[in-house]
C-alpha cells in the first residue's frame, strides 16, 4: 500500500491477497463483483441492504438488472482516481450483506472497456473528444478522459511519434476478472481471432480480429 496525495492507495494484486475479497475481481482501477440475484426484485432489495451497510461509511457504483447486482468500488474524485485502502473493508461489507440475502457471486459476470485512441497531437484529439463525449479529464492523468456519471466507456488516448502503418488508431481494451484472462483470449482466438503478442502478459495482451482490427485484453493484480 502507498500514499498518494494523501489517500491510503492499494495495488490490485494487495486487494485481491486481502481476507474477504474472494466475490470480487479488480479491473483496471476499481474492484468489481457481481452477485446474482434472480429476480428485479430480490435484486432491488440487495440493492437497499447494500445502501444501508454503506451508509455513513462509503460508497458505491451500484447497478441493477433483472439478473443480479453489479457493485463497483472506486475513488473517483479530483485529486486521485483508483483504490484505496478502505475499499477492501467495503468489499467486505457488501459481500457480507450478500451472502445474508442468498445472493451468489459470480466474478466471470464482470468486465470493462476502455477505448483507446492514437494521437499525434494529444491536447487537440483530448480536447475534442473531451466536447463531443461530454467528459472530463482524470486527475493527474492528461491522456485519459472519464464521464462524470461513470457509466460511458473510459477513453484513453495513447501519444504515438507517427502514425501506424494499415493498423487501426482505434482500439478497445477489454479488462476482465485476471483469473479468467486466459480464458476470454481462447475464447477470441476461436473465433476466429489471432494472437499479435503477449510480450505485456498478465499485465495485457494484443489480439487481432480476422481483418486486422487489435483489441486488448487486460487483467489487474493477480492474488500473490
Amino acid at each position: 500500500m502507498t500514499d498518494v496525495q494523501g489517500v491510503a492507495r492499494i495495488r490490485p494484486a494487495a486487494f485481491h491477497a486481502a481476507d474477504g475479497t474472494g466475490d470480487w475481481r479488480v479491473l483496471g482501477e476499481g474492484a468489481c463483483a457481481f452477485f446474482r440475484t434472480g429476480s428485479f426484485g430480490a435484486g432491488a432489495q440487495l440493492v437497499g441492504a447494500i445502501g444501508a451497510a454503506l451508509a455513513g461509511v462509503g460508497e458505491a457504483d451500484v447497478d441493477l438488472r433483472p439478473e443480479g447486482v453489479t457493485v463497483r468500488l472506486i475513488e473517483a474524485g479530483e485529486e486521485y482516481y483508483g483504490l484505496t485502502e478502505r475499499h477492501v473493508e467495503l468489499a467486505r461489507l457488501v459481500s457480507g450483506v450478500a451472502r445474508e440475502l442468498g445472493a451468489v457471486a459470480e466474478p466471470a459476470g464482470v468486465q470493462t472497456v476502455q477505448v483507446t485512441v492514437d494521437a499525434l497531437e494529444l491536447p487537440a484529439v483530448v480536447a475534442f473528444w473531451r466536447a463531443l463525449l461530454g467528459y472530463r479529464d482524470r486527475s493527474g492523468s492528461p491522456e485519459d478522459l472519464l464521464d462524470p456519471a461513470r457509466r460511458g466507456a473510459p477513453f484513453y488516448f495513447q501519444q504515438m511519434d507517427g502514425p501506424r502503418p494499415q493498423r487501426n488508431r482505434v482500439h478497445v481494451d477489454v479488462w476482465v476478472p485476471h483469473d479468467l484472462a486466459e480464458a476470454r483470449i481462447a475464447a477470441a482466438i476461436a473465433a476466429g481471432g489471432r494472437l499479435v503478442t503477449d510480450e505485456h502478459a498478465p499485465n495485457h495482451w494484443v489480439l487481432a480480429d480476422p481483418e486486422g482490427n487489435e483489441a486488448c485484453v487486460g487483467a489487474a493484480g493477480a492474488a500473490g
